[in-house]
Order: structure tokens, then sequence, then C-alpha cells
């Protein structure tokens, strides 16, 4: 308890306060553009923190990443763009119910369910790190690479109206994570002698490529509209705090749910909200009874997503604190930065600095409060992006993306391919392909092959990937993903069939 005090009051004190709430700003502000993540964020914080106590110093970093991960849902939701890749499954409900009439709406349930899946994910840090971390820490490569393989098997439930072309397209994602330097060997592959792809496609310049061009072209299509100075997004652009809170509140069992999917998964080195907000709002659709709704702006997919999403930040600390072991991009410059100050980071971290360790814990629930007190008063201003005609928002967001892209390596390469990338992913909308699938496919393809390979060069014997209990649940767990999301297709299939012949 004494521990608990000294970092509580550390974390209160007010130049910690006003550190902490610039840091969620900026965290909000950075996420909400297309192409500059929580990472970059927390990297351009880091060094603004080696002259504060090592407390003072996480608190802020804390509360960049808490809030980077709410920040995502802006442009997610008012732009059909991810601000971050952990907002990809929000683009999925959130930007049609903008749409539809209610980007109010659509942020506020969002915040809240960042904000709830926040805190279930801080409680269970501070009740469940160690044993939590120390399954984490026993897994093998058998045991991640099954688990790629069933969240791939969310493909099948992204595949919109034809489970052929969402195939195609997970395929050609894929294929696209093929290309570049062999991640064991180091050795070009695929990139067919063109000297820009030797260096591979960058997951980001790729994710805004096919989301963020191809919907900023689909929105310049009409030139009429353009003219006449038609907005982005026609609705109601009120804020309606406690009363979507009340409907995120009517949810329990989906946030719960979603949260607790997101501890897990940031508990696994190297998987994060990317993968967490997908597998939280697969997770959703298939236990709805109307599956089918799920696209086409309902609120339990904004839930999942950003439930998902926001609770691998909590997750994500359990191996760190626990034993030391970054979980993230995010986790390993959260590390460093404690290392700057001499803290050595492993088991004796909660023995050796319980008040360092009970302040983070801290720190973590008054960053997602400051979370969402910001985001209370400023979504107003943010939802005016709502009333800004589109021949003013696209060209500006044009040009976000594409510094957003250049800033990634500094390469006028990366300019090429954004633009390539953008055209194709435009024609693959056009012909009603999914992109959904593709990008999953380039998040998860890299992250499967390494394992694999990791797995076969440990032990050459493949019947370990189903005599290892944990591989074997969850390949089971992908079997069964399959084949209820194919069972839903081909129902879904039949009820349209029937209604026809009803007509």
């Amino acid at each position: 308890m004494e521990a608990f005090l000294l970092g509580a009051g550390e974390v209160l004190s007010p130049v910690t306060l006003i550190f902490m709430l610039m840091g969620s700003v900026a965290g909000i502000i950075a996420a909400a553009i297309p192409g500059f993540t929580v990472t970059m964020a927390i990297v351009l914080t880091l060094p603004l923190t080696f002259s504060m106590d090592p407390l003072q110093g996480i608190a802020v970093m804390l509360s960049v990443y808490v809030g980077g991960y709410t920040g995502g849902l802006v442009s997610a939701a008012l732009l059909g763009i991810p601000g971050t890749p952990s907002a990809v499954a929000t683009t999925f409900d959130a930007f049609p119910m903008s749409r539809n009439g209610q980007p109010g709406r659509a942020l506020s349930l969002g915040v809240w369910a960042s904000f709830f899946g926040t805190v279930i994910s801080t409680a269970v840090l501070i009740v469940a790190a160690p044993p939590l971390a120390l399954f984490a820490v026993r897994l093998g490569p058998w045991e991640y690479f099954s688990l790629i393989v069933f969240a791939l098997t969310i493909v099948a439930s992204l595949v919109g109206h034809s489970l052929q072309r969402g195939l195609i397209a997970a395929l050609i994602g894929l294929a696209i994570a093929t290309i570049g330097t062999d991640p064991i060997m180091g050795r070009p592959r695929f990139d067919m002698g063109i000297e820009m792809l030797a260096a591979g496609l960058p997951f980001l310049v790729v994710l805004i490529g096919i989301f963020a061009i191809s919907q900023l072209a689909s929105e310049v299509e009409d030139a009429g509209a353009i003219k006449t100075g038609q907005k982005l997004v026609v609705g109601d652009i009120d804020f309606k705090t406690w009363e979507v809170m009340r409907e995120v509140l009517m949810r329990p069992v989906n946030l719960v749910r979603s949260s607790l999917i997101g501890v897990a998964i940031g508990a696994l080195p190297g998987a994060g909200g990317s993968i967490a907000n997908l597998v939280a709002y697969d997770q959703a659709k298939r236990s709805s009874p109307h599956p089918e709704e799920f696209g086409t702006g309902i609120p339990d997919g904004v839930v999942a997503s950003e439930a998902g999403n926001s609770a691998t930040a909590g997750g994500g600390l359990i191996p760190l604190i626990a034993l030391g072991i970054p979980g993230s991009a995010v986790d390993a410059i959260l590390m460093a930065s404690l290392m700057v100050h001499g803290i050595s980071v492993g088991p004796r971290l909660i023995m050796d600095n319980a008040d360092l360790v009970y302040g983070m814990f801290f720190a973590m629930a008054v960053s997602s409060l400051m979370m969402l007190v910001v985001c209370v008063l400023s979504m107003r201003t943010f939802l005016r992006v709502a009333e800004v005609p589109k021949w003013v928002v696209v060209p500006v967001v044009l040009v976000c993306c594409v510094v957003g892209s250049f800033a990634l390596n500094n390469r006028v390469t990366d300019l090429y391919l954004l633009g390539f990338i953008g055209l194709f992913g435009y024609a693959l909308k056009a012909l009603d392909y999914p992109l959904a699938p593709l990008v999953l496919g380039v998040i998860l393809g890299p992250i499967a092959e390494t394992n694999l390979r990791r797995a076969l060069m440990t032990d050459g014997d493949w019947s370990l990937f189903v005599t290892r209990p944990v591989s074997l649940l969850f390949l089971v767990a992908a079997v069964l993903s399959v084949a209820w999301a194919v069972r839903g297709i081909l129902k879904s299939k039949r009820q349209t069939t029937d209604a026809k012949d009803t007509i």
C-alpha cells in the first residue's frame, strides 16, 4: 500500500498531470493523421522524457500511448481511413455510421469503448500480470504460427458478398508480404530486379495506399458534387456523450469479451492492436444474432474494435513488467526509457521498484481518464471536419498521407509505391473486391512466415504443430472458425435466394 501511495502521489503531482495532458493531446492528434502511428509519436516523445524522473517520463509516454490508440478512430470514422493499423476494423462500421448521418455517434461510441477497454485492461494488468506473462513467454514458434493461422481465418468473415473474391484479396496480401528481403536469411526475393522493391513494401505505405488513396479517389469520382461543395459526411455532428455511454454499457458481453481479447493478444510479444481489433471484431460478428448487419454501421462493430485495440495497451505491459520482455515496439521504447534511467527491467522490477510499477498502473488509469476528457471536450472540433467541403478535405488529407508515407523511411521511392498501391486498391474496390482481407494478409503474412521457419529450423518435425497442446488448440479453433464462417455465408445466401423466390 505504501508503494502504491508513493507512485500515485508522484503521478498526481501538478507538473506530471500537465505533461500527461499534453501527451494525451499529442497522441490523439498524431494517431488521427494517416500514417503517423502511435510508435512514431512515442519515439518523438522519448527524448523529451530524459530530463524527467523515471515515473514521470513513463507516465507521459503512457498518456501518448493510450491517446494514440483512440486517435486512430477519428480518421477511421470521418474519412474511412484508419489513422493507425489498430483502427482498421473500426472503419468497417464507424465510417458507414458516419455516412448514414451519425458521425457524432460513431466517434462517441469509439471513445467510450476505448475508455472502458483501457480500464478493463488496466484492472487485468494489476491482477493477472505475472501468470499471464508466464503463459506468454512459454509459447514457442509453433504456437505463434498456429495463432496466426487462427487469426487468418478472420478472412472468412471479412469477405463481403463473395467468398472467392475475399480469398483472392487475402492471397494478394500474403503475396505482397513476401516481396523484399527474406526475414530469416536476409536475401532479396520477388523484387523482379526493381530497385524500389528491394526493401519490400512497407506495411504503412500499403495501408495508406489501399485505404486512404483508394477512398480519396472514390470521393472525387463525382465532379458535380465537388464543384457544388458537397460535404464529406452529412448528418448530425452532435457528440451525445452520456447517451452513448449508456449505449456502450448496455453491451457488457461484447465490451468485456473484446477487452479481454485485446489483453490476451497484447500480452503475446509481437502481436498488438493491429491483430486484436480484427480478432475482437470477428468474434463480435460471430457471436451476434444478426451478423449480416456488421459492416453497415452498427454499434457492436465499433465497440468491439475500439475496446479490443485499446485493451492491448495494458496487455502489452504484462510481459514487460513481469519478465522484461516487450510485447510491441512501443513497449520496447518504454523499456528503453527505464533503462536510460538505470532501472533494470525484468522479474525483479516489481520487487526492487514497487512504487514505479504501481505508479505505472495508476498512470494507465489516469491516462485513460485524460483521454476521455480530452476527447469529450475536443470531438466537437474534430466533427467540424464533416462540414468541410470535399474539395478542401481531399487534398489536405492526401498531403498528410504523402508526408506520413515519406516520413516512415525518408525514401522518395515510397511515394511512387504509395501511388501505385493506391491505384491498385481503387481498382480492386471498383471491382467489388474487399480490401480488409488484403490488409490482413499483409499484416499477418510476415509473422506467420517467420514463426513457421523458426519452428522448422528448431525442429523439422511437422507433427509438433499438432502434438503441442496450445498449438493444437489454436489449429482446432481455426478449423471451427472457418466452418462457422462458411456456414454463415451459405445461410445468408439461402435466405437471399428464398426471399427472391418469395417475391
